[in-house]
């Protein structure tokens, strides 16, 4: 099985290549994926790390709160998307 988590309050010009390589260290990583803003492509500081679910609880554990390119990352298990009205 492999859990998807949340990695919120990056700094913009964090890339998925050095997320995937700062996960890599706690386990196998299946997909980096950073959020970017539809209007303008720009990054919106947050993004998602899929992995196996041993190496996932290890990366919760010793990443969030971390300084990653001089911000204190956010780091936990993503919740399932909420359904948002349509207007």
């Amino acid at each position: 099985m492999s859990k998807n988590i949340y990695v919120g309050n990056l700094a913009w010009s964090c890339t998925e290549g050095e997320i995937r390589s700062a996960f890599e260290a706690f386990g196998q990583v299946t997909s980096v994926k950073l959020v970017e803003d539809r209007e303008t492509g720009r990054p919106r500081g947050f993004g998602f790390v899929e992995m196996d679910d041993a190496g996932a609880m290890e990366a919760i554990k010793n990443l969030d709160g971390k300084d990653f390119g001089g911000r204190n990352i956010k780091v936990n298990e993503a919740k399932p998307r909420e359904e948002r009205p349509r207007w």
